[in-house]
């Protein structure tokens, strides 16, 4: 079996399947299945930026974590092309409401993929981010909603990676926030990264995604040019 995809691509998914057990009834037997996703297949060539679509429920951030590794399938193969560090940005990934903004920083970045140095480093620089003055140093359980997404995207987008898997961390609260991420996200992926984002936002995935993988009921109901894809989704849903 080949364990990397061609030089061309960073990631290639090959006919994936994944189910997750399935609560039973009194007199059912056996173990059920639900399948999350069935029979997916397309490639991401390195330095594109590939978007998904698709309803709550659809499917969507269960491939992300395919992508990144973080669950395999039951069937097919998910192939990295050697040597790219690829990371999954989420928004709050890790975080804990009994500790401080700088302790969930610590934490996030961690499982983001930074060494402890690295967290140190980009401390100082997260936290001018989040701008969330004195709260940096309370427990999370005092914040608002606003300012926890504002800490989660300050951590998601001081990490390094080839591959960025974007799992809707332009929804970071007010307005004003949520345009200086987005300004600050585009200029980010458009530095020759390979990126792949899950939004419902129609003005960013036509301003940035090449192509778009619609996702209905854990299969791809369309996949190719961005405008094409979204037109089908929207007639589609």
């Amino acid at each position: 079996m080949l364990n990397a995809p061609s030089p061309s691509l960073a990631i290639q998914v090959k006919n994936v399947a994944l189910s997750y057990p399935k609560k039973r009834s009194f007199h059912s037997k056996g173990v059920e299945k639900f399948w999350a996703l069935k029979e997916i297949s397309f490639d991401i060539p390195e330095g594109t930026i590939l978007g998904i679509v698709g309803e709550n429920g659809a499917g969507k951030s269960t491939l992300l974590s395919l992508l990144a590794g973080i669950l395999k399938p039951d069937q097919g193969s998910v192939l990295h092309q050697k040597g790219l560090r690829t990371t999954l940005l989420s928004l709050q990934a890790g975080f804990s409401p009994h500790l401080t903004g700088r302790d969930n920083i610590r934490i996030s970045g961690l499982l983001l993929g930074m060494s402890k140095t690295q967290v140190e480093e980009r401390m100082e620089a997260m936290v001018s981010l989040a701008d969330i003055g004195p709260f940096i140093d309370q427990p999370l359980r005092t914040y608002s909603t606003g300012m926890k997404a504002r800490l989660g995207f300050a951590t998601a987008y001081h990490t390094d990676a080839d591959v960025m898997l974007l799992d809707e961390v332009f929804a970071v609260g007010d307005l004003d926030f949520s345009n200086k991420a987005q300004a600050l996200m585009e200029k980010k992926i458009n530095d020759d990264k390979t990126v792949v984002m899950v939004s419902h936002g129609e003005y960013l995935l036509k301003q940035l995604c090449e192509n778009l993988v619609w996702i209905k009921d854990g299969v791809i109901a369309a996949h190719g040019p961005t405008q094409d894809v979204w037109e089908a989704y929207q007639h589609g849903k």
